[in-house]
This record gives C-alpha cells, sequence and structure tokens, in this order.
C-alpha cells in the first residue's frame, strides 16, 4: 500500500478506496491527493483506523482544479454512498450566513446551521465562514461591527482605515447601506444565472468547465484551450442538481470577489 500512495499524483482530484471486495468504501478530494491520503494512513482517530484496515486498493481521478473536485465528490458520494462517508454528508456544511436586522441595517451574520431555517451560503468551517465575511464586508464597504465581526461601543476597524462609512455609529443611512448589502446578494443569486466557470484543466493544455444555466447547474467538463468560446458547452457532461452543488457553487463565487 505505500507503494501505491507513493505513486498518486501531487495534483487536485478525486480517490477513491476500496475493500477487499473492490466495494468502494471512501470517497475523498483534495488539491494534494498524494499528501491527503497519506494523512488517512497516517491518522489515529477511528475513521482513519478502519480505513487502513479495510481498504485494499486506491484510485483516483484528477480534476485539474479545487472546484471540479468539490463538484466531482459530491455526485461520487451521493452515487456510491460510499460506508465510510455517511457522517460526512451529515455535517459537512456547518456553518450559514443569514441576513438579520440591527437597527435597520441589514447584517450578515454568521451562525450555526440550523434545519428549517434557509442560509445564504454555507460553510464546513467558521475559520472559512469569517474569512468570506470579511472578504464580503471589505469589497461592498459594509461594516464589520453590523456584521459580527468587531466588537466595540465606537467605530469599527474598518472605519478608521476609510472602507467603512460610519453605519456602526448610524452616521450613513440605513437606506444607503443596504443598498451595498442588495448588490451583493443580486450578486451571488441563481435565479436566471447563467455563466460558464473556467477553471485550470488537467494538464496546460486544456481547460476546466462548468456550467450554470437559468440557475440551474448543468455540470462539468474539459476542452482544449483552443476550443472556440461558441463550442464549449459541448464538453459539459451532464451532472445532477441539488443544494449542496449550489452550495460549493456559492462558496465559489464569494471566494472570486462575486
Amino acid at each position: 500500500m505505500l507503494t501505491e500512495i507513493g505513486d498518486l499524483p501531487a495534483t487536485a482530484g478525486v480517490y477513491f478506496f476500496y475493500d477487499d471486495q473492490d466495494r468502494i468504501i471512501y470517497i475523498g478530494k483534495s488539491i494534494h491527493i498524494r499528501k491527503r491520503v497519506q494523512q488517512h494512513f497516517t491518522g489515529k482517530d477511528r475513521k482513519s483506523l478502519k480505513i487502513q484496515t479495510f481498504t485494499h486498493r486506491i484510485a483516483f481521478e484528477e480534476t485539474g482544479s479545487e472546484l471540479i473536485a468539490l463538484l466531482y465528490e459530491s455526485d461520487l458520494i451521493k452515487k456510491h454512498q460510499p460506508l465510510y462517508n455517511r457522517s460526512q454528508r451529515r455535517t459537512l456544511f456547518q456553518y450559514g450566513l443569514y441576513l438579520t436586522d440591527k437597527d435597520g441595517y441589514q447584517a450578515l451574520r454568521i451562525e450555526k446551521i440550523t434545519p428549517g431555517k434557509e442560509e445564504i451560503t454555507s460553510f464546513t468551517s467558521l475559520r472559512e465562514a469569517k474569512q468570506a465575511l470579511f472578504q464580503i464586508t471589505e469589497k461592498y464597504q459594509l461594516c464589520q461591527k453590523i456584521n459580527g465581526l468587531y466588537k466595540s461601543s465606537s467605530y469599527c476597524f474598518q472605519y478608521h482605515i476609510k472602507s467603512c462609512n460610519g453605519a456602526c455609529m448610524e452616521e450613513e443611512a440605513p437606506e444607503r447601506y443596504n443598498t451595498r448589502v442588495t448588490t451583493f446578494l443580486s450578486n451571488i443569486r441563481f435565479p436566471k444565472f447563467t455563466r460558464l466557470f473556467k477553471v485550470p484543466g488537467r494538464t496546460p493544455n486544456e481547460i476546466g468547465l462548468v456550467s450554470m444555466e437559468n440557475g440551474i447547474y448543468k455540470g462539468f467538463g474539459f476542452c482544449p484551450v483552443d476550443t472556440p468560446e461558441g463550442k464549449r458547452d459541448s464538453y459539459i457532461t451532464p451532472r445532477q442538481d441539488n443544494k449542496d452543488v449550489r452550495r460549493i457553487l456559492m462558496r465559489h463565487l464569494i471566494r472570486e470577489g462575486c
């Protein structure tokens, strides 16, 4: 098994662990396949020990980018229902970004995801959620204090570097402030959203593609770098649209800077 792990690529993709009856028992993704698989086989937690005991074969598929790896992993886990992915499916997204009201100002707040409460987007960790909200707050000149990122009885930090217009101390009218929050929400919401995302391919000679059409995820694919724009859609392999892939794409939009 050590030789097999050593032969894995140091690139983005998905990987598969098979048992002695050639059944898939775990599917994972990483931007560095070899390093992530090594972690499974050196880990001491309960799941890692089970994977080490029952894995008889490893396979992988390169994807060229983290985005396609995330989408492909989600699709494969739903299709194969691997034994050791079950708990992961329940806990993949733990924190959500929610819209609330703070004295007339629209506040973007991070909270633990609770059933029945619709979030704007979701994240796998509190750290990832905070990084995204700091980025949104800076880009749209929002207020760290209103968004719960800065505790103060006075002005927020952004105000002192001229990136906040004083909403934290009610110097900016709620109506004007809320216009920028609405712009952010409009930029990331999917209704009638059509776009062909371009990401790195598996080799320097190709491009990775992810397709959204009228707010619906259509799938992903790869095409030669010299493929004309009008013909790239034909390289898309159809995939299932669902809430999980929309969450993945929403996070990608935020990372791109909306």
